[in-house]
């Protein structure tokens, strides 16, 4: 009886490494004003661009996630309203099933703006394979703006498509792993799209 630690063991081996199946490289592509770099971090709040909910639990937990890569960056974190700088922060939720022909169905809030490359298809990408075959897209996109001009001074956006039973499909790891990719080498060559492995 001394085999069943052994094959539990490998079971569990292998129960683990379906769930952390390696994730592809992520691209990230962002574009800012030219003395964008020079600036100092100073005061920002993250906002809802227009036409997003902010009031969504999904959109609060995406807000924590930039908030903090924002912080790690060097800026204080502002109250709606007040900062010499907004983030406008906007999130979007599909699932989509490849095998069906019908388009994919939303379940997710969504909502654009920017100056800076928009209508690229652009963003970091990774897919874990396998499972249910039904995929969990998301999207964020930031903008960041002179609260006082308006401006748009920096703008990324990231989108990602895996697995609708995968754990990276959970808002909460989704929205770290978007984050920290999006803030990657901050504020990033403009225009560039890089792989953040």
């Amino acid at each position: 009886m001394k085999f069943l630690p052994l094959a539990a063991a490998a079971l569990g081996f292998a129960a683990l490494s379906g769930c952390v199946a390696p994730v592809g490289p992520v691209q990230v592509t962002r574009f800012h004003a030219p003395e964008f770099a020079s600036l100092s971090r100073g005061t920002v709040a993250v906002e809802p661009a227009p036409g997003t909910d902010g009031k969504s639990l999904e959109w609060q937990t995406y807000r924590l996630a930039v908030q903090r890569q924002l912080a790690l960056l060097g800026y204080a974190e502002a109250a709606a309203g007040q900062g010499g700088q907004i983030a406008q922060m906007r999130v979007s939720r599909s699932l989509s099933d490849p095998a069906r022909k019908s388009g994919p169905v939303s379940v997710g809030v969504g909502g654009s703006t920017g100056s800076y490359g928009s209508g690229l298809g652009l963003g970091l990408g990774f897919n874990l394979g396998g499972g249910s075959g039904q995929q969990m897209q998301t999207e964020l996109g930031v903008v960041i703006k002179d609260r006082v001009s308006a401006r748009t001074l920096w703008e990324g956006r990231a989108s990602f498509s895996v697995d609708a039973k995968s754990p990276l499909a959970s808002t909460d790891l989704a929205a770290a792993k978007m984050a920290e990719a999006l803030f990657e080498g901050f504020p990033g060559q403009s225009g560039e799209t890089i792989e953040v492995k």
